[in-house]
């Protein structure tokens, strides 16, 4: 029996792909999460064969969530699901060691086999999404101007910026404003906006 825990912070979406999935003989749903913190904390209670994570859960993604159960689970596969893969998240979910990345498109017939698949050690990435991420453009921020980037997307001020990363409110000044430069942006808000949109954090 494969052993799923499901995250998706849509009830109803939720429930109904738990559903559909426990309808098939070889797979049982043990766990569900609405969010990414409390799927990263039934990961490592109840240990899934397999996590089926939301790209799209706020406040943390299911990204962050996937990185978090790899780094602390290396035996938990992941799978991610998607409405709209921005260029560049799939990059950062094989680097962080996802075996799944499927939109929500998928029929549940077709997301089974997949599940069962992975559970034996194959990986699965939907080919229009693969096909995207060939054709993307790289960053060309540093991890550091990254990181500045995803802090300020979250609409805080300099000097909680600073806070945050534990860095002198000029060095947050300096770096976002290269990555400003970098990225032809007049703002760092419009800047991490990009950032966001092209899957860089």
């Amino acid at each position: 029996m494969i052993r799923l825990l499901v995250a998706d912070d849509e009830t109803l979406v939720r429930e109904a792909l738990a559903v559909l999935l426990g309808l098939e003989a070889d797979i049982t749903v043990i766990a569900q999460a609405d969010n990414g913190a409390d799927a990263v904390t039934l990961a490592a209670s109840r240990l899934p064969d397999i996590a089926v994570l939301d790209l799209e859960m706020p406040p943390q993604d299911g990204l962050w969530a996937a990185m978090r159960i790899r780094e602390s689970n290396p035996d938990v596969k992941v799978m991610l699901v998607t409405r709209h893969a921005r260029p560049g998240v799939l990059r950062r979910a094989l680097a962080a060691g996802i075996s799944g990345f499927v939109p929500k498109t998928t029929p549940a017939e077709r997301l089974a086999q997949i599940i069962r698949d992975i559970s034996q050690g194959r990986r699965y990435i939907d080919p229009e999404i693969a096909a995207t991420a060939l054709t993307e453009d790289r960053s060309p921020l540093t991890e550091r101007e990254l990181d500045l980037l995803r802090a300020a997307r979250g609409g805080g001020t300099i000097e909680e910026i600073a806070a945050q990363l534990h860095l002198a409110p000029g060095t947050v000044r300096n770096y976002l404003s290269t990555a400003m430069r970098k990225l032809d942006k007049k703002t760092r808000h419009a800047a991490a906006q990009h950032a966001w949109e092209q899957g860089w954090i």
